[in-house]
Formats: C-alpha cells, sequence, structure tokens
C-alpha cells in the first residue's frame, strides 16, 4: 500500500513565510514525479511548482520568486517553501506523486496527498 502524506500549512500574515512537506510511502519501486497543486473552492485544481523531466523546476506564473519546490528522491520526499505570502495564495495545497510503481507491480497513474489548508490574512 502507497500513501502520500502532506504536513505543513496553517494561518499566516501576509508577507509571512510557510514550509510544506510531502512523503511518499510504502511499497514503492519508483515514482516520477512529485510537484504541488492547490485549489480554491469553485475553482479548478492548478498547478502551482513541479520539475521537468531534465530535473528544471517549473512554477505557475503568480508565485515565481517567491515559492520554491526542491525534493528529496531518495527519501520521495517534496518540499514546497511558500515566501511573501498574499492573500491571493490563500487555497488548500495538495501534493501529486506521479506514476508510482509499486512492489507488487501495479502502477499507479497519480496520488494524491490529503490536502493541506493555507490561508494568509491579517
Amino acid at each position: 500500500q502507497v500513501q502520500v502524506v502532506q504536513s505543513g500549512g496553517g494561518l499566516v500574515q501576509p508577507g509571512g513565510s510557510l514550509t510544506l512537506s510531502c512523503v511518499a510511502s510504502g511499497s514503492i519501486v519508483s515514482i516520477n514525479g512529485l510537484d504541488w497543486h492547490r485549489q480554491v473552492p469553485g475553482k479548478a485544481r492548478e498547478m502551482v511548482a513541479g520539475f521537468t523531466s531534465g530535473g528544471s523546476t517549473v512554477y505557475m506564473d503568480s508565485v515565481k520568486g517567491r515559492f520554491t519546490i526542491s525534493r528529496d528522491s531518495d527519501k520521495n520526499t517534496v518540499y514546497l517553501q511558500l515566501r511573501n505570502l498574499k492573500p491571493d495564495d490563500t487555497a488548500v495545497y495538495y501534493c501529486r506523486a506521479e506514476r508510482v510503481v509499486t512492489m507488487g507491480g501495479y502502477t499507479h497513474s497519480e496520488l494524491w496527498g490529503q490536502g493541506t489548508l493555507v490561508t494568509v490574512s491579517s
């Protein structure tokens, strides 16, 4: 069984910072990628940050220069540092594991973390 578990998040004032963490655990043979998405009620989920196949980072335009994604592939862990937060960053943030191959030979096309609420407010 594979789990994707997030931690971090909470309430922060505008201009503040947070770090989100995500770990994929279980009988994992390989994971193609780990990335971060967010969703505001009533709107579609959108990708915030991830990696290209070459290992470069990619970000949605509104968070460039403020958010940083990093990973520890050996530990199937991905982080998202959020800095200079704005009220528009308020959302539920989700970690996604893409193409997860298990020891039992099963491949999950994607697995999502439980989501964590980030609220930016004074």
